[in-house]
């Protein structure tokens, strides 16, 4: 099948009609999108975009050859212009399937919320899944076999994807496309790296696809180091990128402290933000983790674990740390970087960057500066990606 995206945006299109924010007034060439719609084939339209007959033109296809058209949105939904000469657009109810006089197979799978979905099957077997703005699959229980390409609203609704990886819909093989497209997200290079980092790809207005070519799917790091100062949106960005997979291990190296509200509420802030279908361990003892095979791992953060070693070889005391301490922690972290170098499975630390600023006033303050400065040029050496991020926004700094 080939596929033809004649809009990848939100139902509004990119840039919004009036809006003043810094995502619509950067949404220009390329990263202007109009209402999502697609092409299959030539025969098949799912959704209308203004003006598709144009929208087809500049694309260099035509939808005079369209058989049918179907709407994905809620009834309530947008309003659609329908042009003359196209089949009068219809929808097809869940469950159900559809035979087109193409070949195409088109059954319409049932969603949590309004909408339809409908998986496309073509006439030489291969499948899409085409999903609307905000609505994810119900019900799933597992795919008889990997679709080929799904096309959905990756931003807004992760958790779909995950849903998707999490019944062996969607493998490292599927082209997952990012539409429906607004500005929740800075068009252009932060979009597609947010993408890239859940294994997903936006393409501009008027692209064709191909199905069953691999070529284009972005591989997703195995191991991301995180960094950045406190409140910087560290921990935010680690749990964006794992959002979209199922079955994630959150590794808490904090624990609990006794009696101390602010820590609380901190720890209840991490949890809020979190998919319910993560797991979490609150732990140190990170080398059997990184080391076992199992889903994906996010660690926060390597700074506590640190705090955590240097209180076991007693580094805060001048003549235990001369006395065999800097030796035993030095150990420590060389298990810690060489577990981080063995490990198969996905996974996102997190660490704060430090020693930016003043000067620690203490012996100890400066050997945790340094200590910490060690522990991540170790591990960000062992990761294929490393960013540091600044006041929300992230700077990759490898991969």
């Amino acid at each position: 099948m080939e596929l033809t995206l004649l809009g990848t945006g939100a139902p509004d299109g990119l840039p919004r009609p009036g809006c003043p924010c810094a995502a619509c007034a950067t949404a220009v060439g390329e990263d202007a999108r109009a209402a999502t719609a697609l092409l299959v084939d030539g025969a098949l339209l799912f959704d209308l975009t203004p003006g598709p007959a144009f929208a087809a033109a500049r694309a260099g296809r035509s939808i005079t050859g369209v058989r049918q058209v179907l709407l994905s949105h809620p009834h309530d939904g947008p309003a659609v212009e329908f042009p003359a000469g196209l089949p009068a657009p219809g929808r097809v109810p869940d469950g159900r399937e559809l035979s087109v006089i193409s070949g195409h197979r088109v059954r319409a799978v049932a969603l949590d919320a309004p909408g339809t979905g409908y998986e496309v099957t073509g006439p030489d077997g291969d499948r899409l899944l085409y999903l609307p703005p905000g609505g994810a699959p119900a019900g799933l229980s597992g795919a008889p076999s990997p679709y080929d390409v799904v096309l959905l609203d990756v931003v807004g609704r992760p958790d779909a994807l995950a849903r998707l990886r999490g019944t062996g819909a969607v493998t490292a093989t599927t082209d997952v496309l990012a539409v429906h497209l607004d500005h929740d997200v800075p068009p252009g290079r932060e979009l597609h790296r947010r993408l890239a980092a859940a294994g997903a790809r936006a393409v501009p207005d008027g692209t064709s696809v191909t199905v069953g070519d691999y070529h284009a799917v972005p591989d997703v790091p195995r191991r991301t180091l995180v960094l950045g100062g406190a409140r910087s949106g560290k921990s935010v960005e680690a749990e964006r990128r794992l959002e979209s997979f199922p079955d994630v291990l959150y590794v808490a190296t904090g624990g609990t402290r006794e009696g101390d509200r602010d820590w609380a509420s901190r720890i209840a802030l991490h949890r809020e933000r979190r998919p319910t279908s993560w797991r979490t361990a609150e732990t140190c003892d990170l080398v059997p983790l990184l080391t076992a095979d199992g889903p994906p791992l996010l660690i926060d953060c390597l700074a506590l674990w640190l705090t955590d070693a240097m209180d076991s070889v007693g580094a805060w005391d001048d003549e235990r740390w001369a006395n065999g301490g800097a030796a035993a922690l030095a150990e420590r972290t060389a298990a810690l970087v060489a577990a981080v170098r063995s490990a198969r499975r996905t996974v996102v630390a997190v660490s704060n960057e430090v020693g930016s600023g003043v000067v620690p006033a203490t012996a100890s303050g400066r050997r945790f500066r340094d200590e910490l400065g060690r522990l991540n040029a170790g591990v960000g050496g062992e990761c294929e990606e490393v960013v540091m991020v600044v006041a929300g926004q992230v700077v990759r700094l490898r991969g």
